[in-house]
């Protein structure tokens, strides 16, 4: 008798074997004609043992059996199978650090259905991979199976996690220009501090190295490195396998600017002066590929406002290594008549495929430009709806076509935030919001927020529609509802109303915003000892206004990756109904630059404001001017500017005119940076000033003038998980005597 079972069967591999008849025995749930099927040797004819063993190899590798055994009896072939056992059910033991529900989701084995090894040992790698994303390498899965009855069995996953592996040191060798604490801003891993309890990106993630590499890379190229290289990343383990030593050897190379810049044509009847005009690069200038990107952009939409399509911008760099300048040439040449056929979507389940068209600057039969379809993919990326989304062109059906595949993955885009806030003005309080940045799918924006502290409540419903009627116009409906109950104030305030607001770009860096509000306005609980100016104001007035804010922004789409401003100039008119008549006008300009190799930063801001009454009645204290302690530092909330003296309560009577400018500089104290803390010194300067009128109250004197105040200081910034600390140590240089100062100042937000 010859046993074929996958084993060496000895002498007896040579002989040859006929059977009529085929038994299947100990199969329950496959059928007899599926064994013969993977079997597949023929009746009445001699058949080999090397055959024979094909076919046991056949009915192992169909996954539908444990065991197999093949035995040839007389004229019976007799296939002996025990059939895998189906999952009874599916465990998850040991782990702590990643919940059952997590890891479930990654788990492909299913109860009810037949267990297998090999998607058994597949389910335990994706748990591993689920822990080595945490930083924990050292972490083990073992797959484990209980027999049970009916041939059933209990699947468990054995967890042990193991410590976090994490970024003891980054270090850089090369690097002549920057310093290793300013190249470890740049990356997105960590090293591990001392909140590294509580901070995860200090773990080590493998896959997180190459995105490392990408952000150095740009970090570079944005300041003139065009030759800057990555030679090498070396990652070593620690001899306790608890820790990684991450080293990044590179060669930065030197640090070019524009040169010449021109352009040049072949194509007849085009000016290449006029889209010369319009690249915006200067001679001097650090070179860097965004300023070529917007160049290219602005050239080749010129030409499309000219009517002339298919024009591609070419750079054409010439380096000048005396002098450490490159020159660059933009050649305006025909490129090749190509038309989208068409966009196909797939993958958005929820979001409206108009959401993700709309970010396409072309629609079907459109010119080909592959850099608006390369800006297209940025911009559904920037929407934070998808956790990946791609966009690539293909071939269309017919020549000079293509289509165009957006591929996207969704994730969740809603968000419950419960947190807790504190300041030395407003005390400790809570927050509770829930946002939906894609509702329904329209890409349109619902949030709720309510937030309470000691001195003040609020509430507010907001709705966002970012592309009203089809443009890049943004509606935004809002409905609030604020009180303030101020210590430094004998007199509370409430607000309720709503805003509806429209907001659309005018230039590449300037926003628009025109909005209009009605509110109901009330003053009560006024202090018998308050001063008369603000028993006079006590009651409720409605307040009906329209207004608009211009905002010009630099800080993310400037050339200069060191500097930014940001300019904000808005205006508010009162008196189109209701009881308030005035008109309020702010102004502010903030700039920032990098100094020192960009170890130091600089800020300057000026701010400043007027309101003025366009009736009989005076402006109420409720739309007057008052300074906290953010934007006049060393002083009180409601802490200088006009005070009732003779009252009892010496009220802040706030200022129809305020003007503040904050000078302050920020730097490393020399602590690894991985602890988030630097320091910093600052000066402030500004006053609160003009009241309408101070006549008619009996006994009442104000001093309303301009009295300039200043006040100097330091202050220490702590990043942690809990929120940016920042504590401010101030001193009061010139001030009034009715003036209330104020030394120390801490403020910290955070969401959980």
């Amino acid at each position: 008798m010859i046993v074929a079972t996958g084993m060496d069967a000895g002498p007896a591999t040579a002989q040859n074997f006929t059977f009529l008849n085929v038994a299947v025995e100990g199969n329950q749930r496959v059928e007899p004609a599926s064994v013969l099927s993977y079997i597949d040797l023929p009746r009445g004819t001699p058949v080999s043992a090397g055959e024979l063993n094909a076919a046991y190899q056949r009915l192992v590798n169909s996954g539908l059996f444990e065991t197999v055994e093949i035995v040839p009896q007389g004229n019976t072939l007799v296939v002996r199978v025990q059939e895998w056992p189906t999952i009874n059910r599916i465990n998850i033991e040991g782990n702590a650090r990643i919940d059952d529900a997590s890891l479930s989701e990654l788990v492909v084995s299913t109860p009810r259905r037949v267990y297998s090894p090999s998607q058994a040992e597949e389910d335990a790698a994706a748990i591993a991979a689920a822990y080595e994303q945490q930083g924990r390498l050292a972490a083990s899965v073992t797959p484990r199976i209980i027999r049970r009855s009916q041939n059933r069995v209990d699947l468990v996953f054995e967890v042990a996690e193991g410590g976090v592996v994490e970024i003891e040191r980054l270090s850089f060798v090369g690097n002549r220009a920057y310093s290793d604490g300013r190249l470890r801003r740049v990356l997105a891993t960590k090293q591990a501090g001392l909140l590294r309890r509580f901070i995860s990106r200090d773990s080590f993630a493998a896959d997180r190295l190459e995105l490392d590499r990408q952000l150095l890379t740009d970090f570079y190229a944005s300041r003139g490195y065009v030759d800057f290289r990555i030679l090498d990343v070396a990652s070593e383990l620690s001899r306790d396998r608890d820790a990684f030593f991450v080293t990044y050897n590179v060669q930065e190379g030197q640090s070019f600017d524009f040169g010449g810049v021109t352009a040049s044509t072949s194509i007849e009847g085009l000016d290449a002066q006029d889209y010369l005009a319009v690249a915006q690069i200067r001679r001097g200038q650090t070179y860097t590929p965004q300023a070529i990107d917007n160049a290219i952009a602005r050239m080749e939409r010129l030409a499309i406002q000219r009517g002339l399509n298919f024009v591609r911008a070419v750079p054409q760099v010439t380096r000048n290594p005396r002098d450490l300048t490159l020159d660059v040439n933009f050649l305006l040449e025909r490129g090749e008549r190509i038309f989208v056929e068409r966009i196909d979507i797939e993958g958005n389940a929820t979001t409206l495929d108009r959401v993700i068209r709309r970010e396409f600057n072309v629609v079907e039969g459109d010119p080909f430009n592959p850099r608006e379809i390369r800006a297209a993919a940025e911009r559904i990326r920037a929407l934070g709806f998808f956790s990946d989304a791609s966009v690539d062109a293909r071939d269309g059906t017919g020549p000079g076509q293509v289509i165009i595949d957006v591929d996207v993955e969704e994730q969740p885009t809603g968000s419950l935030t419960l947190g807790g806030a504190y300041s030395t003005d407003s005390g400790i309080g809570v927050n509770l919001g829930y946002s939906e940045r894609n509702f329904l799918g329209r890409g349109q924006t619902l949030s709720f927020g309510l937030s309470t502290a000691s001195s003040s409540q609020s509430a507010s419903l907001s709705f966002i529609e970012p592309y009203f009627l089809g443009r890049d116009l943004s509606l935004a409906l809002s409905a609030f509802y604020e009180t303030t109950d101020l210590s430094e104030a004998d007199y509370n305030t409430r607000s309720v109303g709503f805003s509806p607001a429209l907001a659309f770009p005018v230039s590449l860096n300037g926003r628009l915003q025109v909005r209009y509000r009605l509110a109901k306005e009330t003053i009560f609980d006024v202090d018998e000892d308050s001063s008369p100016i603000i028993q006079a104001d006590e009651g409720g007035e409605f307040s009906s206004s329209i207004g608009y804010t211009y905002t010009y922004d630099t800080r993310r789409t400037g050339l200069n990756p060191n500097a930014g401003i940001l300019l904000r100039f808005g205006q508010d008119l009162a008196g189109l109904g209701g009881d308030a008549d005035y008109l309020k006008t702010t102004a502010s300009a903030t700039a920032q630059t990098l100094v020192w190799n960009e170890e130091v930063t600089l800020r300057a801001t000026l701010e400043g404001g007027s309101v003025n009454s366009l009736g009989d009645n005076d402006v109420r204290v409720i739309d007057r001017f008052f300074l906290n302690s953010r934007q006049m530092r060393g002083f009180e909330p409601l802490g200088l500017g006009p005070r009732d003296v003779n009252a009892p309560n010496e009220d802040a009577l706030g200022g129809n005119l305020f003007a503040v400018a904050r000078f302050e500089a920020e730097f490393p104290l020399g602590l690894p940076e991985e602890y988030g803390i630097s320091g910093g010194v600052f000066f402030d300067a500004g006053s609160v000033w003009s009241l309408d009128n101070t006549d008619g109250f009996g006994g009442v004197e104000v001093d309303d003038s301009f009295n300039l105040r200043s006040s100097v200081g330091v202050s220490i910034f702590w990043t942690t998980p809990l929120g940016p600390l920042r504590f401010n140590f101030a001193k009061a240089l010139v001030k009034e005597d009715y003036d209330r100062t104020q030394a120390f100042n801490v403020s910290v937000q955070t969401s959980f």
